[in-house]
């Protein structure tokens, strides 16, 4: 028994040392340094000027039909929110002039910006009066709505050749369209197509961030390379 308790007691001391050593090589394996990729891999650990621009592009385009969706939400409920997200909403239209600063110049950044930010004033107005039930107003709002977009498509694509007037006329309607179908869909609480208009409204918005990006690699091959 004598034999036993000295065993137990050995084995219990031998607990926290293996404990210790564990947590020692587990702290090593965190801090080790990460091996540098093998030759060849490179290439395809490092995103190129085309992919990067093309996410960052697609980011602020995805934080655009967020936050308007954000928006909808919460002016219809009557949320607390409701204008903090408008404010955050109207940021993201001068993160997108932002973006083609570079390519465009500060005026046209600028440009951008404001007309983006007339998109999002009109949107308020569109949903309001849906809310209201107001169909005079929600016309004349939808009107301006359709109206700014083909001052946006008009703008865009006399900067660039590659974007086609007609087809971002057609893209940003589409966007109105998808937004109206939001709306409907939550005012007649009918879920499926609030939330079926908002997918196709996502993939919709994807599709129109590539084009501008695809339109600006072509119109500056040498910035892509």
């Amino acid at each position: 028994m004598k034999h036993q308790a000295l065993k137990l007691v050995r084995d219990l001391c031998l607990v926290p040392a293996t404990a210790l050593f564990l947590m020692s090589a587990a702290a090593q394996a965190q801090t080790a340094p990460t091996a540098a990729p093998a030759a060849g891999m490179h290439g395809a650990v490092t995103a190129s000027a085309a992919v990067e621009v093309k996410m960052a592009m697609r980011k602020l385009w995805e934080e655009h039909i967020t936050y308007t969706r954000n928006y909808i939400i919460s002016e219809l409920a009557d949320l607390p929110d409701r204008d903090a997200v408008a404010q955050r909403l109207l940021r993201n239209q001068d993160d997108i002039g932002n973006a083609i600063k570079p390519y465009y110049g500060d005026a046209a950044g600028a440009k951008l910006s404001a007309l983006l930010r007339d998109h999002i004033v009109v949107a308020t107005e569109v949903v309001k009066a849906a809310k209201a039930g107001d169909k005079m107003q929600l016309a004349s709002a939808q009107t301006k709505w359709s109206a700014n977009g083909k001052e946006i498509a008009a703008f865009l694509s006399g900067a660039n050749p590659n974007w086609s007037q007609k087809t971002l006329e057609d893209m940003l309607q589409k966007h109105l369209d998808l937004t109206s179908g939001e709306v409907v869909g939550r005012l007649n609480k009918d879920w499926v197509a609030d939330i079926k208009a908002y997918d196709d409204g996502h993939a919709h918005m994807l599709m129109f961030a590539d084009t501008l990006t695809d339109g600006i690699a072509a119109q500056f091959p040498a910035k892509f390379k």
